[in-house]
């Protein structure tokens, strides 16, 4: 030993080399190493937007990754008052925040299916891009979301439309605190709950009077009131005045008509479990300007097409989310060692990553084929009563999936796993969202019944859907024939809703598998999700699984 060198660079002081351990990940192109997706979007039909998607996958898998790192570690703050005193409800959003959404607006995300609504698919390209962009950071998926799906519900006043659309559908983002009239583009927002009702929104109890001409004023509450910074609102209010005449929806702007901004007073930001980069808030509304839109007393009605559409977006979020989870317990397995050998190589963890891998492709499929109905639906009645029972059936199965799924790819790494440095325990606090947001299980359980038992015609969509696929597996014969007797049988219906859409999810996904002919891949989904050759633990695939198979179509070299 040099006794001249300081302790430090001593060899007796250097206690250890780093190694066995991964490189980093990103940057890494999410649309090239997604096969699953590639093959789900081109049998959508959306392979035309191919350039688009694979240009917004190399983004997601590069700048938005440390992006969501920073937009998450530094959460949005609410500013209530200025330095002298004035009430302002500002919330201040990290740069990265505004960063990602401008990325995200620009490339379509909310807007690219109306841009391009008269290509076939364009709501299956939107869905992938959505899927790339929610794997960087979840929660600017929400206000791009609420954008995306306000545009049915503005649809139904047209002097609001032509106000608000153009800026709604622009590529253009602006974050700033300033009337729409000032922008290029907005972003909308959404305002249903109330403290007494949650889901039950018929208990809301904000109340909107007339001022003529379609105007009026808000005097109430939302329990939930996301993106608070958004341009403007969709909302539910009883008219004053009218009795029990039902709740009607009002597009509620961030600045009143004269500029000043609106009576919409922020009470507080929620302290959420996770969507950490995301502001969600509790509002009052003091004599807020807004307008009406749809009919009066037809508020759910009016803005059950907006839900209908964020529902697919939950689809969209937990897909992508396990995704990006298996994305990272395929990563961390293929270049960590144990006990000679790397783990990707050790038999059960094989098993584990297979599994893992299996269960995200069905979902990826099934969330595809959503969106190509939705985009049919306006010319295609069957599609149409498809997209209509699909949603509530994948919203449930797909959403309550995503935390046993994003836990069980945190324990592939480990300890580190549950490290913050990691993006797993981020994913997994967010991965219970989806399953709450815009109707929890049970409600989209009973959604399922409620559909078809009263419109036949999604019965006829969905069986249509399942009987192209007779053939493929014995046990999805078996289990076509299963569910149909268990909708036939009345007896207490209610109480098996969720052991009923689960099954109707795992049969159409089966389905969705057989027809997209990989015989390995639909052949092992029907023998473990619908034969019960499978434990309640992912892991438990029979020993003659193709898992091979599996891991390299989940991330390709």
């Amino acid at each position: 030993m040099d006794p001249q060198a300081p302790p430090s660079q001593a060899p007796v002081f250097r206690t250890h080399m780093v190694e066995n351990q991964p490189p980093p990940l990103v940057p890494y192109d999410l649309w090239a190493t997604d096969l699953p997706l590639r093959e789900a979007v081109a049998r959508e039909g959306g392979a035309w937007a191919e350039a688009e998607l694979a240009a917004y996958g190399r983004i997601a898998g590069d700048a938005l990754m440390p992006l969501g790192v920073l937009a998450n570690e530094n959460r949005p703050k609410f500013k209530p008052f200025d330095r002298y005193g004035n009430r302002i409800d500002e919330v201040e959003f990290h740069p990265a925040y505004h960063r990602i959404m401008e990325l995200g607006v620009a490339h379509g995300v909310p807007n690219f299916a109306w841009r391009n609504a008269d290509r076939p698919a364009a709501q299956v390209a939107r869905m992938a891009l959505s899927y790339l962009h929610n794997q960087a950071d979840q929660g600017t998926s929400c206000p791009l979301t609420m954008t995306y799906a306000c545009v049915p519900a503005l649809r139904h006043q047209p002097v609001l439309a032509a106000q608000w659309l153009p800026k709604v559908v622009a590529t253009a983002y602006d974050g700033g605190h300033v009337p729409m009239t000032q922008k290029a583009g907005v972003t909308i927002g959404m305002g249903m709950t109330e403290k007494q009702g949650g889901s039950d929104v018929r208990s809301n109890s904000t109340l909107a009077y007339p001022l003529g001409g379609g105007e009026y004023e808000l005097v109430g509450h939302k329990w939930f009131f996301s993106a608070p910074m958004s341009d403007a609102f969709l909302v539910l209010a009883k008219i004053a005045g009218h009795g029990d005449g039902g709740l009607s929806c009002f597009l509620l702007p961030r600045f009143a008509a004269n500029g000043a901004r609106n009576a919409i007073c922020i009470q507080r930001l929620k302290d959420k479990l996770g969507d950490w980069s995301n502001a969600s808030s509790e509002v009052e509304f003091q004599g807020a300007s807004a307008h009406l839109v749809g009919e009066e007393g037809r508020g759910v009605a009016t803005i059950l097409e907006m839900v209908a559409l964020t529902r697919q977006d939950c689809m969209i979020g937990s897909a992508s989310l396990m995704r990006q989870a298996l994305t990272q317990a395929l990563h961390h397995t293929r270049y960590r060692k144990a006990f000679g050998k790397f783990l990707c190589e050790q038999p059960l963890m094989r098993n584990v990553l297979a599994d893992l891998a299996l269960e995200s492709e069905a979902h990826t499929a099934l969330t595809a084929r959503v969106a190509r109905a939705i985009d049919a639906s306006p010319r295609d009645p069957a599609e149409a009563a498809f997209a209509r029972i699909a949603t509530a059936i994948g919203k449930y199965w797909i959403c309550k999936r995503a935390a046993v799924f994003v836990n069980e790819a945190q324990e592939c790494l480990g300890g580190v796993g549950y490290v913050e440095e990691t993006t797993m325990p981020r994913l997994y606090r967010q991965a219970p969202l989806n399953s709450i947001w815009e109707g929890s299980g049970n409600i989209q359980c009973l959604d399922v019944l409620r559909a078809l038992a009263r419109e036949p015609v999604t019965r006829a969509a969905l069986f249509e859907e399942l009987n192209r696929a007779r053939g493929g597996h014995p046990a999805f014969d078996t289990a076509v024939a299963s569910v149909a007797d268990a909708l036939a049988d009345p007896e207490m219906l209610e109480l098996r809703a969720r052991t009923i859409t689960e099954r109707l999810a795992l049969t159409l996904q089966a389905a969705l598998l057989i027809g997209a002919g990989h015989r390995q891949v639909a052949d092992t989904f029907c023998e473990t999700r619908l034969a019960g050759v499978h434990g309640a633990a992912f892991g438990t695939l029979p020993v003659h699984a193709p898992m091979t198979t599996l891991i390299a179509r989940a991330l390709p070299h």
